[in-house]
């Protein structure tokens, strides 16, 4: 199964939807980090939760998610851009319960941020995390903060994650009454292990094949990370030379991973000196820049 992302649209109701699988994807983030499975099926619905919300963006910018609590699960972060390059990580402590996300977060906070690439200021809106899980709280968060009616069905296992939307379009208008609850009936029929298995076009004609639809061209969607080399080298000239001096002699050199793709720079006293003079750096191989 490929990594994508399905559009479609209900010709004679005000309603669109989109599903999103992710495989490659998903396994390029668990890859990297050895995650409790508690904490994998969070981060896998919050990843195609965020392919589908991004997937809606009406210009060019990122939605980025982010699950900060006081319990066991620290943070949970995904970022997908609207051509839909993804990214993701979590942090933990000790044992993560099974349960809903206030199990794994204790007293936190869900943030969802809209960030256009364009430089005009971003939104940051505060979901409520209430009871159950990912999906409950971005339907939540869609009726009260967007007033657009959304439905969620998201799924995950060791080797994938998936995820099905539909929404109410507002500016449409709604010529047959009852299709709002008689489409949100039958994609609520939908199984996690179909969700997570069958190809787009197969679940949408079991679900909706008394609907007429319109189907658009399936989008891929990928993990790419936006580190660098000169992100880290501009991070420790905001650190300042001092600062980097001394953990050099203290350790040798600097270290920075990458929290998303677990990416080694390193820096020794010549790279340092070469940062701060603003002079390119001259060395490079796959651990040291």
């Amino acid at each position: 199964m490929s990594d994508t992302l399905q559009r479609f649209l209900f010709e004679h109701a005000p309603i669109r939807g989109e599903i999103v699988q992710l495989a490659a994807t998903w396994r390029a983030v668990t890859e990297r980090h050895d995650y409790p499975p508690p904490l994998r099926r969070a981060l896998g619905e919050l990843m195609a939760a965020g392919a589908l919300l991004a997937a809606t963006l009406k210009f060019e910018g990122r939605v980025l998610l982010q699950l900060q609590g006081s319990g066991p699960v620290r943070l949970i972060v995904v970022e997908c851009a609207d051509g839909h390059a993804m990214r993701a990580t979590a942090k933990w402590e000790g044992d993560v319960p099974d349960g809903d996300l206030r199990a794994l977060l204790g007293n936190g906070r869900f943030a969802i941020s809209l960030l256009p690439d364009s430089g005009q200021q971003g939104y940051q809106g505060i979901v409520d995390l209430g009871a159950g899980g990912v999906a409950a709280a971005l339907e939540h968060y869609m009726a009260t903060s967007e007033q657009i009616e959304t439905r969620l069905w998201l799924a995950c296992d060791e080797h994938r994650a998936a995820g099905l939307l539909i929404q109410k379009l507002p500016q449409r208008p709604d010529t047959d009454g009852d299709a709002w609850p008689r489409i949100g009936h039958l994609a609520a029929t939908v199984q996690a292990q179909e969700l997570l298995e069958l190809p787009p076009q197969v679940l949408l004609r079991r679900l909706f094949h008394e609907e007429d639809l319109r189907v658009f061209e399936p989008k891929p969607v990928y993990f790419r990370c936006s580190c660098s080399p000169e992100r880290v080298t501009g991070m420790l000239r905001m650190l300042g030379r001092d600062e980097v001096r001394s953990v050099i002699a203290e350790r040798g050199e600097v270290e920075v991973r990458c929290e998303f793709c677990n990416r080694r720079y390193a820096f020794d006293a010549v790279d340092s000196e070469q940062i701060f003079a603003s002079v390119p750096l001259t060395r490079a191989d796959s651990t040291r820049h």
